[in-house]
């Protein structure tokens, strides 16, 4: 087909994708700056984002890295996960937090989810707590905070460590405390499609100063305190290898691009807000459609809006839900397949279909629907009757 059919071949309304990011002029104009001085790997603007991160969760220190795999990497190696060690996680979450247990030799036990938020179940958690037992890793599913008080509290009693997976939750608060103050260690993720962006990376807070230079220092090769100013003016070429640490570091073209985010990170999860208020007030009303639950003493970063569907008031599966809405320009996606549905954690751990009914049973029903900043009020508009219209031409 040439372009001029394509172009002439196309619905009339251009396609809303799952996502656009939120960056502009202002992150253009702060990177060519970064640039320009000639500092491009992790240096000053790095340091600088992390004190500005720090001061707006409202924590002791934050440790920029490469990703928020490697943050959880950092926290799990910082408070002594070893060979041998279990490590409870949420099935429903995506690879990366059940994967970086793995990396230290420890066993990834899968945990089932509520039926009502998706985040991982207290319940649950305190039937599969063992000997072996070492942490818990949390996951705020969607942006919504876990139930945290229940979960420390199971910590604590068994003398646990709990590392927050809040990829998906900035900025969030939890009885009105932000999240990234709540535990011991909190893990962010700044990856491309999340609330805050430098295209790749990731940070780790903490309010211990002893894990926070363990971090430090493991983020960059093992090498002793600010291994980065070696280049600097006022850096030496001696260093000393304290440990066998990771590249995990950020650099300050990434740090340059979050400083203007982070500028601009209430706002926009103010946006998300509006937008999913919008959502589920038009949804809430139409049978075949739940609308994600809110719960009053917590405030989600709205980073997805999870709709699900009821499969038996609807004629179709919920792929062929998808399917249509794509087919009507709507870009969405499903969060997530349950980690113990994938072929390796079947494989190595001896997980199988059936082994977590809530969260296999809610998978099933889940769409994930476009919401971020830049929609207009028409594409906000248009999701709302695409959605309407292929629920009542689909309802059984």
């Amino acid at each position: 087909m040439s372009h001029h059919e394509e172009i002439a071949a196309a619905p009339a309304d251009p396609q809303i994708p799952f996502h656009r990011a939120s960056v502009g002029e202002e992150e253009v104009q702060m990177v060519s700056q970064v640039i320009r001085s000639g500092w491009l790997t992790m240096g000053p603007k790095t340091i600088e984002f992390e004190t500005e991160f720090a001061r707006y969760i409202g924590v002791k220190h934050a440790i920029a890295v490469s990703s928020c795999t490697a943050a959880l990497h950092l926290g799990l190696e910082a408070v002594g996960v070893t060979p041998g060690d279990e490590v409870l996680v949420p099935t429903t979450t995506f690879t990366a937090t059940a994967e970086v247990v793995t990396y230290l030799g420890a066993k990834p036990v899968l945990v089932d989810v509520e039926e009502n938020t998706l985040n991982l179940d207290p319940g649950d958690i305190a039937r599969r707590i063992t000997a072996r037992t070492k942490a818990i890793i949390p996951v705020h599913f969607a942006g919504q905070p876990c139930e945290v008080s229940r979960i420390r509290e199971l910590a604590d009693e068994h003398g646990l460590h709990v590392i927050e997976d809040a990829a998906h939750s900035l900025p969030a608060t939890y009885h009105g405390v932000n999240v990234g103050s709540l535990s011991e260690l909190t893990a962010f993720s700044f990856y491309a499609t999340k609330t805050l962006t430098t295209g790749e990376g990731g940070m780790i807070t903490t309010d211990n100063s002893d894990y926070a230079e363990r971090m430090r220092i493991m983020r960059l090769h093992g090498i002793g305190r600010d291994a980065w100013k070696r280049y600097s003016a006022t850096g030496s070429w001696y260093y000393e290898v304290l440990a066998a640490g990771f590249k995990y570091n950020m650099t300050d073209i990434q740090a340059a691009l979050g400083l203007v985010q982070l500028g601009k990170c209430s706002a926009m999860r103010n946006q998300r807000c509006k937008i999913a208020t919008l959502y589920t007030s038009a949804f809430k009303r139409i049978e075949v459609l739940q609308p994600p639950a809110t719960l009053s003493d917590r405030e989600s970063s709205w980073h997805l809006y999870v709709l699900r569907l009821h499969r038996d008031r609807l004629k179709v599966s919920r792929d062929d839900f998808i399917a249509a809405l794509k087919q009507r320009g709507i870009g969405t996606s499903v969060h997530f397949i349950p980690l113990h549905l994938h072929p390796y954690y079947q494989k190595a751990f001896g997980y199988h279909r059936g082994d977590f009914p809530i969260a296999e049973k809610e998978y099933e029903r889940c769409v994930s629907l476009p919401i971020y900043p830049g929609m207009t009020q028409e594409e906000i508009q248009r999701v709302i009757a695409v959605v309407s219209d292929v629920s009542e031409e689909y309802g059984a």
